[in-house]
């Protein structure tokens, strides 16, 4: 069975040009949508997505873009049971770093993500970095796959992979998500 994927856009909701929303249309994803997607609340964002996961029957794979990022990672914090245990994974791509310094400057309304959760999470992930995002260092980075438990990819120099910086439709990201699942799949059982 083919898992649901579950879009975790960051701020803004990921407009309608954002890989994020062309694939929830192209793989018939679920989305969380916050009520207030300008101003990310961890609990609150964190309870929405709870909300998604839960009214989605079957196997899910969260599929997170920056501030959704951190959502994921205050979900897992907060969350128990079940739920958790149908996520096979997690493709989490250029998180925003609340703790960057300068992100006052930034976009201070992602101060109030921080601090990040350094749990590891209860389910396989692969973290998509650049070189060059403005919003979280290619170390930070590596340190928060690191305390994740997450597998970690560099992108190269390609800005917050969204659409400013050219990621339209994202086939990279495809591929990089067909791999995932396919690490994530346990293997058939045989049975004679």
């Amino acid at each position: 069975m083919t898992p649901t994927l579950i879009i975790v856009p960051g701020l803004g909701d990921s407009g309608p040009q954002h890989w994020q929303t062309l694939w929830q249309h192209k793989f018939g994803a679920e989305r969380v949508r916050q009520d207030d997607p300008e101003n990310p609340v961890p609990e609150v964002w964190a309870a929405r997505l709870h909300e998604v996961i839960g009214a989605t029957p079957g196997e899910l794979v969260l599929v997170a873009h920056s501030a959704g990022v951190a959502t994921v990672a205050h979900w897992a914090r907060l969350s128990g049971g079940e739920d958790r245990d149908r996520v096979r994974g997690a493709l989490l791509v250029a998180p925003a770093d609340p703790e960057q310094a300068g992100m006052a400057e930034l976009h201070p309304e992602l101060l109030a993500l921080a601090p990040l959760p350094l749990e590891e999470l209860p389910f396989p992930a692969l973290l998509v970095y650049s070189e060059n995002d403005p919003y979280c260092t290619p170390e930070r980075a590596e340190l928060l796959a690191e305390a994740w438990g997450a597998a970690a990819v560099s992108a190269g120099e390609s800005g917050h992979l969204n659409v400013d910086s050219g990621h339209g439709d994202w086939p990279d990201g495809e591929i990089l998500l067909s791999e995932a699942l396919h690490a994530w799949t346990p293997p058939a059982v045989v049975r004679f």
